[in-house]
């Protein structure tokens, strides 16, 4: 489940009271990284000259994102392929237990980071 957006952004003002010379955040989604660019602008942080930021999904939104956000690519049709396939050997019975799969991912460098 996704964090809410307040819950995000409460969360992202802890971590820099708490770690002030923070100079890097990994974040579990582009939207959250959005907000957590948010809270670094307003506490007077530059992104990414004191702070480099990268998300999660390489969303549409990352590319919107002032400055444009470096995200890590995850390939959301073939994950939906792959769960369509799986579900599908679990219901005929090809399949009979969990299936471990792993798909690649790649980082889009743009100016977060």
């Amino acid at each position: 489940m996704m964090p809410s957006s307040e819950g995000t952004l409460t969360g992202a003002r802890k971590l820099l009271a708490r770690c002030p010379d923070i100079d890097g955040l990994f974040v579990g989604s582009d939207l959250m990284a959005l907000q957590a660019l948010s809270v670094l602008r307003e506490a007077g942080r530059r992104v990414p000259g004191d702070v480099a930021v990268v998300g999660f999904d390489d969303s549409a939104a990352a590319t919107m994102a002032d400055p444009p956000l470096t995200t890590v690519h995850q390939p959301f049709e073939r994950a939906a392929a792959e769960a369509v396939r799986v579900l599908n050997e679990l219901i005929s019975g090809a399949a009979t237990g969990p299936q471990h799969v792993v798909l690649p991912t790649k980082l889009v460098r743009r100016r977060s980071a």
